[in-house]
């Protein structure tokens, strides 16, 4: 039981930084052109 008070706190944690990671990468545009790299792939230059 005295595991548990410890593994809670750190698992509600890693996932508020994992959301804030998330955000952050939102924020700043990371999820904008999806298809772009897909194309540039098949474009022989």
């Amino acid at each position: 039981m005295t595991a548990l008070s410890f593994l809670i706190p750190a698992a509600l944690f890693l996932g508020l930084i994992g959301l804030i990671a998330f955000l952050w990468a939102l924020k700043n545009g990371q999820f904008e052109d999806l298809d772009g790299a897909a194309h540039r792939m098949l474009d022989d230059d």
